[in-house]
């Protein structure tokens, strides 16, 4: 399967650029930071024209484009005009969100409601949702699932394996190298790996992923970057959203898509109902409000 085939839909250009962008070249990235910064002046340039802005010749312009799904300039500059009149008034700048020191509680509040509500609709706009239904069909019959992420992901691995456990799922996570390594080798066909990676570029979890294909066991990564190192090793890719802000790791968007990711598999899960997962979340929540 190949996990580097981004489908292009309207409502999808300027999110997917922002999920490639650290895998781009230079010339590639001088094109995408005018793309993203002037969506709407696009429409008007000729090819000619946008060469000489961001200074990079015709033949990248087309390969810019073609990286991005389209045959060439003409499809990518119609397909772009569509999203940014449907997003025209609705969508904020990234800096509208950047809290000030004026600001007081309640417009911080604000701010940072606004940053969830606009990571969630770039989660949905850049994840593949006949992968992740894939995903949900492939898990229900798994052996166990283990989670493996460093740093801030590793809190969300830690977090999705007790979610996933409520439902009687033999789960673990793993958030230390060298645990995850011992882990990864061990695991056997029939067993799952999911890998954390915002960069997608995690040394210790693209590693994780990697000894666990190779000892036979399905690999899933959730990242920001669908072309990122972690992505070579994975059979499933599932993108979250969260291009703002240098701070990716640790930012709430960033956490809060990565759980979005994970509460979408566990509802499609529980939907299915794989083991009477109904019915392992009433007695769990039972024995957790049971003191005697």
């Amino acid at each position: 399967m190949s996990n580097h085939n981004i489908q292009i839909k309207a409502g999808n250009i300027i999110d997917t650029i922002g999920s490639l962008y650290n895998s781009l070249t230079p010339s590639s990235k001088r094109i995408a930071d005018y793309v993203m910064s002037n969506a709407t002046q696009v429409s008007k340039h000729s090819i000619a024209e946008l060469s000489q802005i961001v200074n990079a010749g015709d033949a990248t312009i087309i390969r810019f484009c073609r990286t991005l799904g389209f045959k060439g300039y003409q499809d990518f500059k119609m397909e772009l005009a569509i999203e940014v009149s449907n997003l025209q008034g609705r969508e904020k700048e990234i800096f509208d969100t950047d809290v000030t020191a004026e600001d007081n509680a309640e417009v911080i509040g604000h701010k940072l409601q606004s940053t969830i509500e606009s990571v969630l609709a770039e989660t949905m706009n850049l994840l593949n949702f006949q992968s992740l239904e894939s995903v949900a069909e492939a898990l229900k019959d798994a052996k166990a699932i283990y989670f493996f992420g460093v740093g801030s992901s590793g809190l969300t691995a830690e977090s999705a394996k007790h979610k996933f456990m409520r439902i009687g799922l033999n789960v673990d996570a793993f958030t230390n190298n060298h645990f995850m390594y011992i882990k990864s080798s061990l695991m056997q066909p029939g067993d799952f790996a999911v890998g954390l990676s915002h960069s997608g570029n995690s040394v210790e979890t693209t590693k994780a992923l990697r000894l666990a294909k190779e000892s036979g066991a399905t690999t899933i990564a959730i990242t920001h970057n669908p072309r990122s190192d972690i992505t070579k090793y994975s059979d499933y890719v599932l993108v979250n959203g969260n291009r703002q802000g240098q701070l990716q790791g640790d930012s709430i968007g960033t956490k809060i898509s990565q759980l979005f990711v994970l509460d979408l598999i566990y509802t499609l899960l529980v939907k299915r109902d794989i083991s009477g997962a109904k019915a392992n979340k009433l007695k769990t929540t039972e024995a957790l409000s049971n003191q005697s």
